[in-house]
């Protein structure tokens, strides 16, 4: 039976992106720094048709560039595509050598794990769709399901098929890895890497791993899933101004933007990484987990599950309110989220709840899903190592009913030491991680 260990203490020694902003940390973290915006017009398809024709896309990015064993992953979908290249990255940071059946790191394989939060694989446009023209009877104004069954079968690829279950990202970076430890995938709509990270902290507080890798991988730039957040009314369709269409906070904000991408960290427990001489980035002290039981897509009114969450987190790392120095919000544009996370925010911080600055990247790289809270926390990590906040972009016209210290259009230099990331999605999910400077 494994042993919890809450005075375990839990480190960040590596971080990897790829993201629509770059697949580098540092360049990714300069150009948020620099308010730069990832939204264009979509181009993995042809979106002109849609309410909206943008979002934020990973552009000219090879997987294989990460890899010296490109057979293992040819078939990868394009979120297993991203978490190839962010794991490298975080694994080489970590000092964790990769691709090797001899590695001379000091971790024991069968302690090495994987928490992923992954969305499920792309859909094949061009096969879904064409069974579905091909299947219509225009006599009978209705579709022929054998047709389509037949038209299907005959254009399947078994291992696409096989990347579309959400696990296979985690699988490809067990091969790029060599990790035999748990290895674990949940898709909480935009709260999954956030979970996932909570939950690897937990891995290794059980002493199931002594290393754990973790994040996201997620793209729903597809047909159906812009169809979905579309018809939820959930994306901007400022079509005119996409690199202002995120607008976080704002009185005309109206949506999201949908992007993509893997945000990969790299957790151990102290002892490991003091024992391996690796290079310790920040502390992870705190993890909350909550459920609405409210509705599938709406937040609570008073935003009950999210007061919870960060309550929480704050329990479980043993401080208080009084402690954070910047909150890196869910932040997603939509008028519900940040009109219902202000009230949270306000509920929990108190007397303080206007004076902690609280901003969100959403506004310049897109809304990740999956991969979100993942991407955030690492601007998290780089906002404690260089003591500055990230802005909340385009947020000129401020809402009079949201009141808090957005840190809108500039970053801000300032001493940051411990920081909480906020995630809620869909279903009514919510998970909250602190991080501090590590002493």
């Amino acid at each position: 039976m494994t042993e919890y260990r809450k005075s375990q203490r839990i480190v960040i020694t590596g971080m990897g992106i790829v993201c629509p902003l770059g697949d580098e940390v540092e360049a990714v973290w300069q150009r948020i720094l620099a308010g730069d915006s990832a939204m264009e017009k979509t181009t993995i398809f042809d979106a002109s048709t849609f309410p909206s024709t943008f979002g934020a896309e990973v552009k000219n990015y090879d997987a294989l560039k990460y890899t010296q064993n490109p057979q293992f992953h040819k078939h990868s979908n394009r979120g297993s595509g991203f978490v190839i290249g962010a794991a490298a990255q975080a694994c080489r940071q970590a000092g964790i050598d990769i691709e090797t059946d001899n590695p001379h790191d000091g971790i024991d394989r069968t302690r090495l794990g994987i928490y992923l939060g992954a969305g499920e694989g792309s859909v094949d446009n061009n096969i879904f769709f064409e069974a579905i023209v091909k299947a219509w009877d225009e006599t009978k104004n209705q579709m022929n399901w054998s047709k389509w069954a037949e038209v299907a079968f005959s254009k399947m690829d078994s291992m696409r098929e096989l990347e579309q279950e959400p696990n296979m990202p985690a699988a490809h970076i067990a091969v790029l890895s060599g990790a035999r430890g748990p290895t674990r995938s949940c898709l909480t709509a935009c709260a999954a890497s956030t979970q996932a990270v909570g939950e690897a902290t937990m891995t290794i507080r059980k002493g199931e791993a002594d290393v754990m890798i973790t994040g996201g991988a997620h793209s729903m730039i597809h047909p159906l899933g812009l169809t979905g957040f579309n018809r939820l009314t959930a994306l901007s369709t400022r079509n005119d101004s996409p690199q202002t269409a995120s607008r976080p906070f704002s009185a005309t904000r109206d949506g999201f933007v949908l992007g993509e991408g893997a945000a990969i960290l790299v957790l151990e427990s102290l002892e490991s990484a003091q024992k391996r001489e690796a290079e310790i980035l920040a502390e992870v002290i705190g993890y909350g987990s909550s459920s609405d039981a409210f509705r599938v897509t709406d937040m609570h009114e008073q935003g009950r599950g999210a007061i919870q969450a960060m309550n929480a987190a704050l329990v479980d790392a043993g401080i208080t309110y009084k402690d954070i120095d910047y909150i890196n919000t869910h932040g997603t544009s939509t008028v519900e989220n940040d009109s219902i996370e202000t009230k949270a925010i306000k509920a929990v911080f108190k007397e303080k709840a206007k004076s902690v600055p609280a901003s969100s990247i959403k506004s310049m790289l897109g809304h990740l899903i999956g991969a979100a809270g993942a991407a955030e926390l690492i601007t998290c990590v780089l906002a404690i190592r260089d003591n500055v906040v990230p802005p909340t972009m385009n947020l000129t016209d401020p809402d009079p009913q949201l009141d808090l210290d957005y840190v809108p259009n500039e970053p801000r230099e300032m001493p940051v030491n411990i920081v909480m990331n906020e995630s809620f999605g869909f279903g009514g999910q919510n998970n909250v991680v602190i991080i501090k400077r590590f002493s």
